[in-house]
Protein backbone atom coordinates (compact mmCIF):
# COMPACT_ATOMS: atom_id res chain seq x y z
CA UNK A 1 0.00 0.00 0.00
CA UNK A 2 2.85 2.76 0.78
CA UNK A 3 4.61 2.17 -2.58
CA UNK A 4 1.05 2.67 -4.29
CA UNK A 5 0.85 5.60 -2.29
CA UNK A 6 4.09 6.99 -3.14
CA UNK A 7 3.43 5.92 -7.33
CA UNK A 8 0.28 8.34 -6.50
CA UNK A 9 1.73 11.32 -5.17
CA UNK A 10 4.91 10.69 -7.80
CA UNK A 11 2.39 10.43 -10.34
CA UNK A 12 0.47 13.44 -9.36
CA UNK A 13 3.75 15.70 -9.18
CA UNK A 14 4.33 14.93 -12.72
CA UNK A 15 0.99 16.42 -14.00
CA UNK A 16 1.46 19.58 -12.04
CA UNK A 17 4.53 21.33 -13.47
CA UNK A 18 5.20 22.26 -17.02
CA UNK A 19 7.25 19.84 -19.50
CA UNK A 20 8.88 22.37 -22.14
CA UNK A 21 9.24 26.00 -22.33
CA UNK A 22 10.33 28.00 -25.01
CA UNK A 23 11.10 31.24 -25.05
CA UNK A 24 12.29 33.07 -28.60
CA UNK A 25 13.56 36.80 -29.24
CA UNK A 26 13.79 37.78 -32.98
CA UNK A 27 14.00 41.57 -34.49
CA UNK A 28 11.78 42.94 -37.16
CA UNK A 29 12.01 45.54 -39.48
CA UNK A 30 9.71 47.62 -39.36
CA UNK A 31 7.74 49.20 -42.74
CA UNK A 32 9.30 52.48 -41.88
CA UNK A 33 12.94 50.97 -41.77
CA UNK A 34 13.38 50.91 -37.30
CA UNK A 35 14.26 47.66 -36.10
CA UNK A 36 12.42 46.04 -33.38
CA UNK A 37 13.24 43.17 -30.98
CA UNK A 38 10.01 40.59 -30.77
CA UNK A 39 9.86 38.19 -27.69
CA UNK A 40 7.72 35.00 -28.27
CA UNK A 41 6.92 31.67 -25.98
CA UNK A 42 5.19 28.79 -26.24
CA UNK A 43 4.62 26.48 -23.45
CA UNK A 44 4.24 22.59 -23.34
CA UNK A 45 2.62 21.41 -20.40
CA UNK A 46 1.93 17.79 -21.01
CA UNK A 47 2.58 14.72 -22.89
CA UNK A 48 0.59 12.14 -21.66
CA UNK A 49 -1.50 12.46 -24.77
CA UNK A 50 0.28 13.84 -27.81
CA UNK A 51 0.47 16.41 -29.54
CA UNK A 52 0.41 19.13 -27.54
CA UNK A 53 -2.97 21.38 -28.53
CA UNK A 54 -3.21 25.33 -27.40
CA UNK A 55 -4.17 29.05 -29.04
CA UNK A 56 -1.33 31.09 -29.89
CA UNK A 57 -2.37 34.97 -28.47
CA UNK A 58 -1.01 37.95 -29.85
CA UNK A 59 -0.86 40.70 -26.79
CA UNK A 60 1.03 43.21 -24.49
CA UNK A 61 -0.20 40.68 -21.53
CA UNK A 62 1.69 37.45 -22.92
CA UNK A 63 4.73 36.58 -20.51
CA UNK A 64 6.25 33.00 -19.64
CA UNK A 65 3.72 32.62 -16.36
CA UNK A 66 0.85 33.33 -18.54
CA UNK A 67 1.97 30.77 -21.18
CA UNK A 68 2.50 28.50 -18.70
CA UNK A 69 -0.65 28.35 -17.18
CA UNK A 70 -2.68 28.75 -19.86
CA UNK A 71 -1.33 25.69 -21.02
CA UNK A 72 -1.77 23.65 -17.82
CA UNK A 73 -5.41 25.21 -18.53
CA UNK A 74 -5.47 23.37 -21.84
CA UNK A 75 -4.21 19.90 -20.12
CA UNK A 76 -7.33 19.94 -17.93
CA UNK A 77 -9.92 21.33 -20.90
CA UNK A 78 -8.81 18.44 -23.13
CA UNK A 79 -9.05 15.76 -20.63
CA UNK A 80 -12.75 17.48 -19.37
CA UNK A 81 -14.07 16.83 -23.25
CA UNK A 82 -12.63 13.75 -23.87
CA UNK A 83 -10.03 15.32 -26.32
CA UNK A 84 -7.04 13.39 -26.66
CA UNK A 85 -4.58 16.30 -26.94
CA UNK A 86 -1.62 17.27 -24.28
CA UNK A 87 -2.01 21.27 -23.15
CA UNK A 88 0.31 23.92 -24.95
CA UNK A 89 0.05 27.50 -25.27
CA UNK A 90 1.92 30.48 -27.44
CA UNK A 91 2.08 34.14 -26.83
CA UNK A 92 3.90 37.03 -28.91
CA UNK A 93 4.24 39.89 -27.03
CA UNK A 94 2.94 42.91 -29.00
CA UNK A 95 -0.54 44.68 -29.95
CA UNK A 96 -1.37 43.50 -33.03
CA UNK A 97 -3.31 46.77 -34.08
CA UNK A 98 -0.01 48.64 -33.83
CA UNK A 99 1.19 46.94 -36.82
CA UNK A 100 0.54 46.12 -40.59
CA UNK A 101 -0.31 43.24 -41.93
CA UNK A 102 2.80 43.27 -43.72
CA UNK A 103 4.84 43.56 -40.26
CA UNK A 104 2.09 41.16 -38.43
CA UNK A 105 2.82 38.61 -41.61
CA UNK A 106 6.35 38.70 -41.18
CA UNK A 107 6.15 38.47 -37.27
CA UNK A 108 3.82 35.49 -37.72
CA UNK A 109 6.09 33.40 -40.44
CA UNK A 110 9.42 33.72 -38.08
CA UNK A 111 7.76 32.70 -34.82
CA UNK A 112 6.52 29.65 -37.08
CA UNK A 113 9.63 29.27 -38.04
CA UNK A 114 11.55 29.45 -34.57
CA UNK A 115 8.75 26.86 -33.22
CA UNK A 116 9.11 24.60 -35.91
CA UNK A 117 13.15 24.96 -35.73
CA UNK A 118 13.01 23.48 -31.88
CA UNK A 119 9.99 20.75 -32.35
CA UNK A 120 7.33 23.45 -30.85
CA UNK A 121 5.45 22.89 -34.40
CA UNK A 122 4.12 20.01 -35.91
CA UNK A 123 1.30 17.65 -36.93
CA UNK A 124 2.69 15.01 -34.33
CA UNK A 125 4.21 17.21 -31.87
CA UNK A 126 2.19 20.49 -31.32
CA UNK A 127 -0.62 22.11 -32.81
CA UNK A 128 -1.49 25.51 -32.23
CA UNK A 129 -4.53 27.33 -32.82
CA UNK A 130 -6.15 31.15 -33.22
CA UNK A 131 -6.61 32.66 -29.53
CA UNK A 132 -6.63 36.37 -29.02
CA UNK A 133 -5.49 38.82 -31.51
CA UNK A 134 -4.78 36.27 -34.08
CA UNK A 135 -7.45 34.70 -36.44
CA UNK A 136 -7.76 32.33 -39.39
CA UNK A 137 -5.07 34.56 -41.51
CA UNK A 138 -2.34 34.02 -39.20
CA UNK A 139 -3.04 30.59 -38.94
CA UNK A 140 -2.69 29.99 -42.82
CA UNK A 141 0.43 31.72 -42.67
CA UNK A 142 1.85 29.24 -40.00
CA UNK A 143 0.55 26.32 -42.32
CA UNK A 144 1.95 28.12 -45.23
CA UNK A 145 5.46 28.50 -43.35
CA UNK A 146 5.71 25.11 -41.76
CA UNK A 147 4.94 23.17 -45.18
CA UNK A 148 7.45 25.04 -47.07
CA UNK A 149 10.44 24.78 -44.60
CA UNK A 150 10.46 22.10 -41.72
CA UNK A 151 7.06 19.98 -43.09
CA UNK A 152 7.87 20.49 -46.93
CA UNK A 153 8.31 16.65 -46.76
CA UNK A 154 5.46 15.89 -44.32
CA UNK A 155 2.20 14.72 -46.78
CA UNK A 156 0.37 15.92 -43.38
CA UNK A 157 2.02 19.33 -43.09
CA UNK A 158 -1.96 20.72 -43.19
CA UNK A 159 -2.47 19.59 -39.94
CA UNK A 160 0.37 21.36 -37.85
CA UNK A 161 -1.95 24.02 -36.62
CA UNK A 162 -5.87 24.63 -36.57
CA UNK A 163 -8.46 27.04 -37.35
CA UNK A 164 -7.58 27.33 -40.63
CA UNK A 165 -9.53 29.10 -43.79
CA UNK A 166 -11.52 26.48 -45.39
CA UNK A 167 -10.08 26.47 -48.72
CA UNK A 168 -6.58 25.83 -46.72
CA UNK A 169 -7.66 22.75 -44.99
CA UNK A 170 -10.18 24.55 -42.54
CA UNK A 171 -13.25 22.78 -41.09
CA UNK A 172 -16.25 24.45 -41.55
CA UNK A 173 -18.07 25.50 -38.32
CA UNK A 174 -14.01 26.25 -36.63
CA UNK A 175 -14.64 30.17 -36.41
CA UNK A 176 -17.93 30.31 -34.86
CA UNK A 177 -16.78 26.65 -32.56
CA UNK A 178 -16.43 27.84 -29.29
CA UNK A 179 -19.18 30.31 -29.05
CA UNK A 180 -21.53 27.45 -30.09
CA UNK A 181 -19.48 25.54 -27.15
CA UNK A 182 -20.39 27.88 -24.64
CA UNK A 183 -24.60 27.84 -26.02
CA UNK A 184 -24.25 23.91 -25.77
CA UNK A 185 -22.83 24.45 -22.55
CA UNK A 186 -24.90 26.28 -20.59
CA UNK A 187 -27.86 24.78 -22.04
CA UNK A 188 -27.04 21.56 -20.99
CA UNK A 189 -27.29 23.49 -17.04
CA UNK A 190 -30.08 25.52 -17.94
CA UNK A 191 -32.32 22.38 -19.20
CA UNK A 192 -31.71 20.84 -15.67
CA UNK A 193 -34.38 21.12 -13.02
CA UNK A 194 -32.09 20.56 -10.15
CA UNK A 195 -29.68 23.37 -10.70
CA UNK A 196 -32.05 25.86 -11.94
CA UNK A 197 -33.79 25.12 -8.43
CA UNK A 198 -30.67 25.60 -6.55
CA UNK A 199 -30.67 29.39 -7.76
CA UNK A 200 -33.79 29.90 -7.70
CA UNK A 201 -34.59 30.09 -11.55
CA UNK A 202 -36.97 27.60 -13.84
CA UNK A 203 -36.08 25.91 -16.25
CA UNK A 204 -35.41 26.58 -19.94
CA UNK A 205 -34.47 29.89 -22.01
CA UNK A 206 -37.21 32.13 -22.05
CA UNK A 207 -37.23 35.53 -19.88
CA UNK A 208 -33.43 34.76 -19.45
CA UNK A 209 -31.45 38.19 -19.55
CA UNK A 210 -27.76 38.02 -19.76
CA UNK A 211 -24.69 40.46 -20.32
CA UNK A 212 -21.57 39.70 -21.99
CA UNK A 213 -17.92 41.33 -21.56
CA UNK A 214 -15.72 41.07 -24.87
CA UNK A 215 -17.30 41.29 -28.23
CA UNK A 216 -14.80 39.76 -30.28
CA UNK A 217 -15.15 35.98 -32.13
CA UNK A 218 -16.32 33.87 -28.62
CA UNK A 219 -18.71 37.39 -27.18
CA UNK A 220 -20.20 37.66 -30.65
CA UNK A 221 -21.02 34.29 -31.52
CA UNK A 222 -22.30 33.11 -28.08
CA UNK A 223 -24.54 36.35 -28.25
CA UNK A 224 -25.82 35.09 -31.68
CA UNK A 225 -26.55 31.69 -30.27
CA UNK A 226 -27.98 32.49 -26.85
CA UNK A 227 -30.11 34.93 -28.65
CA UNK A 228 -31.26 32.24 -31.15
CA UNK A 229 -31.99 29.91 -28.56
CA UNK A 230 -34.53 32.62 -26.64
CA UNK A 231 -32.58 34.92 -24.29
CA UNK A 232 -32.08 38.55 -24.10
CA UNK A 233 -28.82 40.25 -24.20
CA UNK A 234 -29.42 43.38 -22.43
CA UNK A 235 -25.37 44.63 -22.56
CA UNK A 236 -22.57 44.11 -23.97
CA UNK A 237 -18.70 45.24 -22.50
CA UNK A 238 -15.60 46.34 -24.47
CA UNK A 239 -12.71 48.03 -23.73
CA UNK A 240 -13.41 50.87 -25.30
CA UNK A 241 -16.89 51.89 -23.83
CA UNK A 242 -20.22 49.44 -22.81
CA UNK A 243 -23.86 49.36 -24.33
CA UNK A 244 -27.08 48.32 -22.40
CA UNK A 245 -30.65 48.41 -23.80
CA UNK A 246 -32.74 46.46 -21.07
CA UNK A 247 -35.01 45.72 -23.90
CA UNK A 248 -32.81 43.95 -25.69
CA UNK A 249 -29.72 44.21 -27.91
CA UNK A 250 -29.37 42.48 -31.46
CA UNK A 251 -26.30 40.91 -31.83
CA UNK A 252 -26.15 41.28 -35.98
CA UNK A 253 -26.88 44.50 -36.19
CA UNK A 254 -24.25 44.74 -33.40
CA UNK A 255 -21.63 42.92 -35.47
CA UNK A 256 -22.48 44.75 -38.82
CA UNK A 257 -22.02 47.91 -36.67
CA UNK A 258 -18.87 46.45 -35.01
CA UNK A 259 -17.22 45.30 -38.31
CA UNK A 260 -18.00 48.42 -40.26
CA UNK A 261 -16.81 51.49 -37.23
CA UNK A 262 -13.96 48.92 -35.28
CA UNK A 263 -16.39 49.80 -32.05
CA UNK A 264 -19.36 48.85 -30.55
CA UNK A 265 -19.26 52.38 -28.91
CA UNK A 266 -22.02 54.67 -30.73
CA UNK A 267 -24.42 51.53 -31.54
CA UNK A 268 -27.72 53.35 -31.86
CA UNK A 269 -29.94 50.45 -30.86
CA UNK A 270 -28.38 50.74 -27.26
CA UNK A 271 -27.55 53.44 -25.01
CA UNK A 272 -24.11 54.32 -23.97
CA UNK A 273 -23.27 52.71 -20.09
CA UNK A 274 -23.08 54.71 -17.52
CA UNK A 275 -22.70 53.10 -14.31
CA UNK A 276 -19.73 51.59 -12.24
CA UNK A 277 -19.53 48.28 -14.40
CA UNK A 278 -21.72 46.55 -16.98
CA UNK A 279 -20.72 43.32 -14.70
CA UNK A 280 -22.26 44.31 -11.51
CA UNK A 281 -26.06 44.92 -13.44
CA UNK A 282 -28.89 42.50 -12.07
CA UNK A 283 -28.91 39.97 -14.91
CA UNK A 284 -29.38 36.33 -14.74
CA UNK A 285 -26.18 35.10 -16.88
CA UNK A 286 -23.05 36.85 -17.01
CA UNK A 287 -20.86 36.04 -19.61
CA UNK A 288 -16.79 37.14 -19.07
CA UNK A 289 -15.44 36.48 -22.84
CA UNK A 290 -12.61 38.55 -22.85
CA UNK A 291 -9.14 38.20 -20.77
CA UNK A 292 -8.31 36.44 -17.57
CA UNK A 293 -8.59 37.44 -13.96
CA UNK A 294 -11.58 40.31 -14.68
CA UNK A 295 -13.23 38.90 -11.33
CA UNK A 296 -11.49 39.12 -7.86
CA UNK A 297 -11.56 39.58 -4.91
CA UNK A 298 -12.26 43.19 -5.04
CA UNK A 299 -15.04 43.04 -7.20
CA UNK A 300 -17.04 39.33 -7.10
CA UNK A 301 -18.88 40.67 -4.14
CA UNK A 302 -20.78 43.21 -6.51
CA UNK A 303 -21.77 40.57 -8.81
CA UNK A 304 -25.73 40.14 -8.76
CA UNK A 305 -25.59 37.82 -11.78
CA UNK A 306 -26.77 34.13 -10.87
CA UNK A 307 -25.01 32.03 -13.72
CA UNK A 308 -21.51 32.50 -14.71
CA UNK A 309 -20.22 30.81 -18.07
CA UNK A 310 -16.38 31.45 -18.48
CA UNK A 311 -16.28 31.83 -22.21
CA UNK A 312 -12.95 33.68 -21.15
CA UNK A 313 -9.80 31.75 -20.13
CA UNK A 314 -9.42 31.94 -16.45
CA UNK A 315 -11.70 35.09 -16.49
CA UNK A 316 -12.57 34.24 -11.96
CA UNK A 317 -9.29 34.59 -9.86
CA UNK A 318 -9.68 32.09 -6.28
CA UNK A 319 -10.35 34.20 -4.06
CA UNK A 320 -13.26 35.50 -6.66
CA UNK A 321 -14.60 31.88 -7.43
CA UNK A 322 -15.21 31.23 -3.08
CA UNK A 323 -16.93 34.78 -2.92
CA UNK A 324 -19.58 33.87 -5.97
CA UNK A 325 -19.80 30.54 -4.75
CA UNK A 326 -20.52 31.84 -0.79
CA UNK A 327 -23.30 34.13 -2.86
CA UNK A 328 -24.64 31.08 -4.30
CA UNK A 329 -23.54 31.65 -8.01
CA UNK A 330 -23.37 28.79 -10.52
CA UNK A 331 -20.13 29.12 -12.16
CA UNK A 332 -19.70 26.92 -15.45
CA UNK A 333 -15.55 26.46 -15.80
CA UNK A 334 -13.77 27.45 -18.42
CA UNK A 335 -12.47 24.07 -19.01
CA UNK A 336 -15.64 22.96 -19.79
CA UNK A 337 -17.58 25.96 -21.25
CA UNK A 338 -15.03 27.33 -23.51
CA UNK A 339 -14.11 23.81 -24.58
CA UNK A 340 -16.09 23.77 -28.31
CA UNK A 341 -12.75 25.69 -30.11
CA UNK A 342 -10.43 22.58 -29.16
CA UNK A 343 -13.06 20.01 -29.90
CA UNK A 344 -14.15 21.27 -33.03
CA UNK A 345 -9.94 21.77 -33.58
CA UNK A 346 -9.95 18.02 -33.21
CA UNK A 347 -12.03 17.66 -35.86
CA UNK A 348 -10.34 19.75 -38.00
CA UNK A 349 -7.00 18.07 -37.08
CA UNK A 350 -8.78 14.36 -38.00
CA UNK A 351 -9.78 15.95 -41.38
CA UNK A 352 -6.48 16.96 -42.19
CA UNK A 353 -4.97 13.62 -40.99
CA UNK A 354 -7.55 11.79 -43.05
CA UNK A 355 -7.42 14.26 -46.23
CA UNK A 356 -10.96 14.21 -47.13
CA UNK A 357 -13.92 16.09 -45.75
CA UNK A 358 -16.57 14.62 -43.36
CA UNK A 359 -19.80 13.33 -45.37
CA UNK A 360 -17.78 13.49 -48.54
CA UNK A 361 -17.58 9.55 -49.01
CA UNK A 362 -21.25 9.45 -48.31
CA UNK A 363 -23.44 11.93 -49.17
CA UNK A 364 -24.70 10.73 -52.38
CA UNK A 365 -24.81 7.20 -50.89
CA UNK A 366 -27.02 8.19 -47.80
CA UNK A 367 -29.41 10.39 -50.25
CA UNK A 368 -30.31 7.86 -52.79
CA UNK A 369 -31.13 5.31 -49.67
CA UNK A 370 -33.08 7.99 -48.53
CA UNK A 371 -34.81 7.74 -51.36
CA UNK A 372 -35.59 3.99 -52.10
CA UNK A 373 -36.77 4.46 -48.56
CA UNK A 374 -39.35 6.09 -49.46
CA UNK A 375 -40.31 4.50 -52.65
CA UNK A 376 -40.09 0.94 -50.58
CA UNK A 377 -42.65 2.59 -48.07
CA UNK A 378 -44.54 3.87 -51.40
CA UNK A 379 -44.56 0.23 -53.34
CA UNK A 380 -45.84 -1.28 -49.70
CA UNK A 381 -48.58 0.87 -49.52
CA UNK A 382 -49.69 0.51 -53.30
CA UNK A 383 -49.29 -2.93 -52.77
CA UNK A 384 -51.68 -3.02 -50.03
CA UNK A 385 -54.56 -0.26 -50.44
CA UNK A 386 -54.20 -0.92 -54.56
CA UNK A 387 -53.70 2.15 -57.08
CA UNK A 388 -57.29 2.52 -57.71
CA UNK A 389 -56.95 6.20 -56.75
CA UNK A 390 -54.27 6.92 -58.89
CA UNK A 391 -50.54 6.20 -56.85
CA UNK A 392 -49.95 6.90 -53.20
CA UNK A 393 -47.38 9.62 -52.75
CA UNK A 394 -45.13 9.61 -49.80
CA UNK A 395 -43.40 12.98 -49.56
CA UNK A 396 -40.98 13.27 -46.70
CA UNK A 397 -41.60 16.31 -44.20
CA UNK A 398 -39.61 19.49 -44.21
CA UNK A 399 -36.74 18.29 -41.38
CA UNK A 400 -36.34 14.77 -43.12
CA UNK A 401 -36.02 16.91 -46.68
CA UNK A 402 -33.12 19.09 -45.71
CA UNK A 403 -31.44 15.62 -43.94
CA UNK A 404 -32.27 13.72 -47.34
CA UNK A 405 -28.46 14.10 -48.26
CA UNK A 406 -27.26 13.10 -45.59
CA UNK A 407 -24.94 14.89 -43.23
CA UNK A 408 -22.75 17.71 -44.14
CA UNK A 409 -19.37 18.62 -42.77
CA UNK A 410 -21.09 22.02 -40.64
CA UNK A 411 -24.17 19.22 -39.64
CA UNK A 412 -21.27 16.41 -38.45
CA UNK A 413 -19.24 19.14 -36.72
CA UNK A 414 -22.10 20.85 -35.02
CA UNK A 415 -23.40 17.33 -33.98
CA UNK A 416 -20.46 16.16 -32.48
CA UNK A 417 -19.71 19.63 -30.38
CA UNK A 418 -23.08 19.03 -29.54
CA UNK A 419 -22.89 15.29 -28.61
CA UNK A 420 -19.41 16.04 -26.95
CA UNK A 421 -20.68 19.10 -24.51
CA UNK A 422 -24.14 17.54 -23.41
CA UNK A 423 -21.69 14.23 -22.45
CA UNK A 424 -19.18 16.12 -20.46
CA UNK A 425 -22.06 18.27 -18.88
CA UNK A 426 -23.46 15.17 -17.78
CA UNK A 427 -20.04 13.76 -16.41
CA UNK A 428 -19.63 16.99 -13.85
CA UNK A 429 -23.13 16.93 -12.79
CA UNK A 430 -22.88 12.89 -11.96
CA UNK A 431 -19.00 13.78 -9.67
CA UNK A 432 -20.68 16.98 -8.11
CA UNK A 433 -23.54 14.88 -6.73
CA UNK A 434 -21.58 12.12 -5.88
CA UNK A 435 -19.10 13.89 -4.13
CA UNK A 436 -21.65 16.61 -2.92
CA UNK A 437 -19.67 19.25 -3.98
CA UNK A 438 -23.07 21.61 -4.74
CA UNK A 439 -22.82 24.56 -7.20
CA UNK A 440 -18.63 24.08 -6.86
CA UNK A 441 -18.18 22.37 -10.95
CA UNK A 442 -14.85 23.33 -10.95
CA UNK A 443 -13.94 20.99 -8.47
CA UNK A 444 -16.02 18.45 -10.28
CA UNK A 445 -14.78 19.34 -13.63
CA UNK A 446 -11.50 19.18 -12.02
CA UNK A 447 -11.34 15.39 -10.69
CA UNK A 448 -12.86 14.12 -14.18
CA UNK A 449 -9.63 15.74 -15.88
CA UNK A 450 -6.74 15.00 -12.94
CA UNK A 451 -8.57 11.34 -13.08
CA UNK A 452 -8.17 10.59 -16.63
CA UNK A 453 -4.75 12.18 -17.13
CA UNK A 454 -3.41 10.01 -13.95
CA UNK A 455 -4.80 6.81 -15.30
CA UNK A 456 -3.10 7.61 -18.56
CA UNK A 457 0.23 8.07 -16.81
CA UNK A 458 -0.52 5.89 -14.75
CA UNK A 459 -1.20 2.26 -17.54
CA UNK A 460 1.48 3.63 -19.98
CA UNK A 461 4.29 3.63 -17.05
CA UNK A 462 6.78 5.51 -16.07
CA UNK A 463 10.08 3.96 -17.65
CA UNK A 464 11.11 7.06 -18.93
CA UNK A 465 10.91 9.13 -15.96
Amino acid sequence: RELKEKKCRGILRLIEPCAHVLEVTFPLQRDNGEYEMITGYRAQHSHHRSPCKGGIRYSMDVNQDEVKALSALMTYKCACVDVPFGGGKAGVKINPKLYSDNELEKITRRFAMELAKKGFLGPAIDVPAPDMGTSEREMAWIADTYANTAGYNDLNAAACITGKPINQGGIHGRSSATGRGVFHGLENFINEAQYMSMIGHTPGWGGKTFIVQGFGNVGMHTCRYLTRAGATCIGVAELDGSIFNKNGIDPKDLEDYKNEHGTIVGFPGAEPYEGEDLMFEQVDILIPAATEKVIHAGNAAKIKASIIAEAANGPITPAGDNILQSQGCLVIPDMFINAGGVTVSYFEWLKNLNHVSYGRLTFKYERESNYHLLQSVQDSLERRFGRVGGKIHVTPSEEFNKRMSGASEKDIVHSGLDYSMERTALKIMNTAMDLELGLDLRSAAYVNSITKIFDTYRDSGLAFS
